[in-house]
């Protein structure tokens, strides 16, 4: 059957984070999105883990549903004869971010657990316990090495997972460019062998990963690393396999297109941190620019954040548009309640946008059946020419972004405002 799952999240327990995030809210959202298995995320907080257990029951192997009588009826409602109306699964994660010295350097970076049961959850949350602190943030914070955090990850079950996470954001990851290494092995040494998959981030997409040599091997997986509902299934994976935690981790490993049919993609240049540059000084440029400035800012004379199309660069061993033999397909998406909020002109947070969205979804199905699936004709009797078009321009990659930088997201552009009013007077007309 055809999965589409979300595997890294975070919890109300975490900093930054929506207090909506709840098991409830998300079982709802996730419906609503079209997507069928969630990550939990932060299984590793003690509160968290403890409304994992009330809430949650088991479903398929590996697998978790809410419970009936946490269900919120009026949620429910709302979604109507839609075709997710199924029960959202849950999958044990958490995110890992491990602060430690090793060859001389100051390493950041975060890590992804996956396990297939709340006992191994629970003796992993035992010994991470004894060695930091895991009840200030649902994303702890520790000082663990990488490689023993694997070491006890892969001993404690062998059917347990570790994904380096956003693997090339500059700050915080396995590669990169402020505090990363250039090799999965330099990281975990003897436990890159059991590392099977990498996240790719929002700010790097899978063709930017297939110009690194070294990754051929390691499956490009893409999540949304959501601090809020309405952010869900911004990147996701799509599977036609069992649904089971063996049956997700299994089409992970098998580099099998038929088994792993493609990730779901934000447009790179929309994460954070696609470009170099300054935040404070508002200023920016890519790699040929970095390097004639010698990674200084013009602006004010120190060293600025070197983003991750900057450090795939330093890396990659093929030329651009070149990749392996056998890959893993994807398309790029923007969030519907984006293309409907420039279609209209205002921001994603405003009552139209909200009355449009929740229009199209009771009209053609999920976000993502909107989004992938359903026919140009379906949306033209259902949605406003403009949102139609929006849609479309989408699809085909037709728009204009302005890439992120420093830990500012990327604008994206679908229309001119001339242009969008044309569109709809023109179709009016017609």
């Amino acid at each position: 059957m055809r999965i589409i799952a979300d595997l890294h999240i975070h919890s109300p327990y975490s900093r930054a984070v929506s207090k909506q995030m709840t098991l409830e809210n998300l079982d709802y959202w996730a419906r609503l999105k079209g997507i069928t298995v969630m990550g939990t995320g932060d299984f590793t907080h003690p509160a968290w883990i403890k409304e994992i257990k009330t809430k949650l029951e088991s479903a398929e192997c590996g697998l978790f549903v809410l419970k009936s009588k946490f269900s919120n009826s009026d949620l429910q409602t709302n979604l109507k004869s839609q075709s997710s109306n199924s029960k959202t699964r849950f999958m044990l994660t958490v995110e890992i971010s491990s602060i430690y010295s090793k060859g001389g350097k100051t390493r950041r970076v975060h890590n992804l657990i996956f396990v297939p049961s709340i006992e191994t959850a629970e003796k992993i949350n035992a010994i991470l316990g004894i060695r930091g602190n895991i009840k200030s943030n649902g994303r702890p914070i520790l000082g663990l090495d990488s490689k023993e955090l694997a070491k006890i990850v892969f001993n404690m079950d062998p059917k347990a997972v570790l994904v380096p996470a956003h693997a090339w954001t500059p700050w915080f990851s396995v590669f990169g460019s402020m505090s990363g290494f250039d090799t999965l092995e330099e990281c975990f040494d003897e436990y890159a062998k059991n590392i099977f998959a990498v996240e790719t981030g929002l700010s790097s997409d899978p063709a930017m990963n297939w110009r690194v040599s070294r990754l051929d091997n390691i499956a490009l997986i893409s999540n949304s690393d959501s601090h809020s509902l309405q952010r869900i299934g911004r990147e996701a994976n799509v599977f036609d396999t069992e649904l089971s935690y063996d049956g997700i981790i299994g089409a992970i490993k098998s580099h099998d297109p038929k088994k792993f049919l493609f990730t779901v993609e934000f447009f790179p240049e929309e994460g954070k941190y696609h470009y170099d540059g300054h935040r404070l000084c508002k200023f920016s440029c890519g790699p040929e620019k970095t390097k004639k400035l010698k990674k200084i800012c013009p602006k004010c004379g120190k060293p600025m954040t070197v983003g991750v199309m900057y450090r795939v660069e330093e890396l990659a061993d093929r030329k651009a548009g070149e990749k392996p033999k056998t890959v893993i397909p994807y398309k790029s998406m923007v969030p519907l309640d984006e293309i409907i909020a420039e279609s209209f002109g205002v921001g994603t947070a405003s009552k139209k946008v909200k009355n449009e969205y929740n229009n199209l979804v009771d009209k053609i199905g999920s976000e993502f059946a909107i989004l992938m699936d359903a026919q140009k004709s379906d949306l033209e009797r259902a949605a406003l020419p403009e949102i139609v078009e929006g849609i479309m321009r989408v699809r085909e990659g037709k728009l204009h972004i302005e890439p992120g930088f420093d830990g500012e997201y990327g604008h994206v552009k679908i229309f001119e405002e001339t242009e969008r009013k044309e569109i709809s007077k023109q179709k009016s007309l017609f």
